[in-house]
């Protein structure tokens, strides 16, 4: 009996100083570009791109805070006009440095506390998606896998992949564990490759405690600084195929 195959995307936050994009991109279809709000600049975001066009990687923005100082990893209160003001500068920024390159950019997904201050509070989602509605009809949004963030921006036309993450811990309500916790972080490669087989082939992850939680993701992040990202990455390679899961083309 042959068995089905599965494909997923599976993507890397990058352009944040680790300075390992080119190992990683082989074993990666999409990259999220650190511009400026986090870390990054135009030099670096000109690398990445260029980067990620040679190699096929499906480039796309990772705004965030405007919080340099703590890697854009704490919650920030902005105002409404302050939060569009740093977004579309970040964004505008990729856009020239890509179009420049000739590398089309695919996707946005914000960083660390935005990211997930965007899945816990309905009216900064609302704000977030009214200040990318420019880029609606051009751009995929990596949100989290059934999260409010994601059902919104369905709702008003825009294409969304879900996302899961293959190296953090899950809380049962389909947080994250905080990076405070031990334990937040996988760094095992058996341990992120049992994660992203179960992500896809069953729709699951299991918390700490060993309860499971429905996440069925379109496309799986594993963060570029995550320490021994290289090395699990190079084992999803060799492990996912014999699962019949293989990258998005």
């Amino acid at each position: 009996m042959t068995m089905p195959n599965f494909e997923i995307d599976l993507n890397c936050d990058v352009g944040e100083g680790v300075g390992n994009e080119q190992e990683l991109f082989p074993h990666i279809s999409s990259c999220n570009i650190a511009c400026g709000g986090h870390a990054g600049n135009r030099e670096s975001m000109k690398e990445i791109v260029t980067l990620a066009g040679k190699a096929g990687v499906r480039a796309g923005a990772h705004p965030s805070y405007p919080d340099r100082e703590n890697f854009g990893r704490k919650h920030m209160q902005l105002t409404a006009r302050e939060l569009e003001e740093s977004l579309l500068e970040q964004l505008q920024l990729l856009d020239e440095v890509a179009a420049a390159a000739g590398v089309p950019l695919h996707h946005i997904k914000a960083h660390g506390a935005l990211y997930n201050d965007l899945a816990a509070n309905p009216a900064l989602a609302r704000e977030y998606l009214r200040i990318l509605t420019p880029y609606r009809e051009s751009r995929v949004l990596f949100v989290p896998a059934g999260s409010d963030l994601m059902r919104r921006a369905l709702s008003l036309g825009y294409r969304v992949w879900g996302e899961a993450f293959a190296d953090r811990a899950y809380n049962a309500d389909g947080s994250l564990v905080a990076r405070s916790e031990p334990g937040a972080v996988l760094t095992e490669p058996s341990r992120v490759f049992r994660q992203v087989r179960d992500l896809v082939l069953r729709g699951r992850a299991t918390t700490p405690e060993g309860r499971e939680i429905k996440l069925s993701p379109d496309t799986i992040c594993i963060h570029g600084d995550t320490p021994g990202a290289l090395e699990i990455l190079m084992y999803l390679s060799l492990e996912l195929p014999k699962e019949s899961i293989r990258l998005l083309s």
